[in-house]
């Protein structure tokens, strides 16, 4: 880790950010490993955890590419949970989840106190939105074309392995309003290639492969 990386709070917040399918969940796993391995103390949170319930996330239609960037997330439930509490001036209790997508209903999770110089992970989609690009201490942009997302997605999910087929459209051009209005490789710490989870490679803090397929 960066040693610029470390917060003013005491906590380190570290993103993980890219695409559906990009590994993110598992490149964050990863990374804990080995900050852990360092004699360190992770968490890893997870954005998926803080999603608004259904009235809210399809209030566009089940379609919609912009219901998709603008209201998947709830931005406050996440920043109120996962990351205020690292912020400076935070006292670093903070709650795993907020919502029970399957049950579709908001959660009273329980309130953990996270240790002094703990960090904290936060692994998901759209992390570098203008109200959560300042708040990172340290940042990750995954840059992984859609067609090797996709296949991804095919074999986790049984979605079509084509980006552009219809069904995808949602989640795809969402992604591509994000690209649009936040440029996230640009915002990034750093740039990762994760076509290949087995060898990530650093890369310039550029568009990269992801941004030309949204071209």
């Amino acid at each position: 880790m960066p040693p610029k990386a470390e917060g003013q709070s005491g906590y380190t917040l570290i993103a993980v950010d890219g695409v559906d399918g990009s590994g993110k969940t598992t490149f964050a796993e990863e990374l804990a490993r080995l900050l852990r391995a360092e004699g360190l103390t992770v968490v890893v949170l997870h954005a998926d955890h803080f999603h608004h319930l259904r009235a809210t996330r399809y209030r566009l239609g089940r379609d919609s590419p912009e219901g998709f960037w603008l209201d998947s997330y709830d931005y406050a439930a996440l920043r109120h949970w996962a990351v205020e509490p690292f912020l400076p001036g935070g006292q670093g209790i903070y709650r795993e989840r907020a919502t029970d997508l399957e049950r579709d209903c908001y959660l009273e999770a329980e309130s953990i106190q996270a240790a002094p110089g703990t960090v904290v992970i936060v692994e998901g989609m759209f992390l570098h939105r203008d109200e959560l690009r300042e708040d990172w201490d340290f940042s990750i942009f995954l840059d992984v074309p859609f067609s090797v997302t996709a296949q991804r997605m095919a074999s986790r999910d049984g979605s079509p392995a084509d980006p552009e087929h219809p069904a995808m459209r949602r989640y795809v051009q969402g992604q591509r309003l994000y690209f649009a209005a936040c440029k996230p490789w640009s915002r990034a710490s750093v740039v990762v290639d994760n076509s290949d989870p087995g060898q990530p490679q650093l890369c310039a803090p550029s568009p990269g492969q992801i941004a030309e397929e949204a071209e």
